[in-house]
């Protein structure tokens, strides 16, 4: 991607994180540090771009150009993590025929570090899901759901920590109620657990006890739900929790043209984004971490 058209396509103004301010001395630190965030949602088996006739997509998409993307900006920033938020199954004969081995193997190929789980990725059932996770070469991060007694038991992990150059990132996931979403029979005996409790938990863990630097939240909840407010979104959580960085959002194919900064409950800002659907758009955050690990943050989203 010519650096012209990636100009052009950075749509999100530069976030500046409560309490966290760099000066222009600490800009020019030797020891920064940048940390690149990229991730995907509700890909929906979308492997080839669309057709050139489409309607509002044409030529747009597909994992090539996706995957064109993420080696030129990994080459630039080694530092850098693919995290997807869920809905990787469903919406073209890729998953009916293949039933999401295509899917994990691509993004095995794409170097994904990890990912949560849609409702959509139980759409072959949880044995489907179950099936196919030989070809997934990245971790599946779920928080809240409690898969003991189904197969998926030991498959999903609650969170992760990942480390770049010093930098400690702490990842978990958190997904939608599938009661009245999915047929049960797909999910069997998998428990949905209060995402607003798992949050308070996880990042408890995460900021006290493996002293992380970053939190992010993989979230299939949702954006916002202005007609029903007894749903938890993305935004209810970052309001009702402490500690969460970053949420990287999915389930409402939301396409935010800049990141939305909302204040948790100590008064701290929390960047929640989401880039829509089918691999239209790769969301990009870089923090940039000074000598004693404050941070600031740029967003772009990438039309691919």
């Amino acid at each position: 991607m010519k650096r012209r058209n990636f100009i052009k396509n950075s749509l999100y103004s530069s976030l500046l994180l409560s309490g966290s301010a760099l000066n222009y001395n600490s800009c020019m630190d030797s020891e920064q540090k940048k940390i690149t965030i990229l991730h995907t949602n509700d890909v929906h088996s979308h492997i080839e771009p669309f057709n050139e006739n489409h309607a509002k997509f044409p030529n747009k998409g597909g994992v090539a150009r996706r995957s064109t993307i993420i080696e030129s900006i990994k080459s630039s920033n080694p530092n850098t993590l693919l995290l997807d938020a869920g809905d990787i199954f469903q919406g073209t004969p890729y998953f009916n025929y293949y039933g999401g081995e295509i899917e994990f193997k691509l993004m095995s190929m794409l170097n994904y570090d990890a990912a949560t789980i849609g409702n959509h990725d139980f759409d072959n059932g949880i044995e489907g899901l179950y099936a196919q996770l030989p070809n997934a070469k990245f971790q599946f991060i779920s928080s809240n759901y409690d898969f003991r007694n189904t197969i998926m038991d030991s498959h999903a992990k609650t969170y992760m920590i990942f480390n770049k150059s010093g930098i400690k990132i702490g990842v978990f996931g958190l997904g939608i109620e599938l009661k009245g979403l999915v047929n049960n029979s797909l999910y069997k005996e998998t428990k949905y657990l209060d995402p607003i409790e798992i949050t308070q938990e996880m990042t408890k863990i995460l900021k006290e006890k493996e002293k992380c630097d970053l939190i992010i939240c993989l979230s299939h909840l949702g954006h916002s739900y202005k007609d029903n407010s007894k749903k938890i979104s993305d935004i209810t959580l970052a309001k009702s929790t402490k500690n969460i960085d970053l949420i990287i959002g999915g389930h409402t194919h939301t396409f935010l043209d800049r990141p939305e900064i909302v204040t948790n409950i100590d008064g701290e800002k929390v960047i929640i984004n989401q880039v829509g659907c089918f691999g239209l758009y790769l969301g990009q955050i870089d923090f940039y971490f000074d000598s004693i690990k404050n941070k600031t943050s740029n967003a772009y989203a990438i039309e691919v």
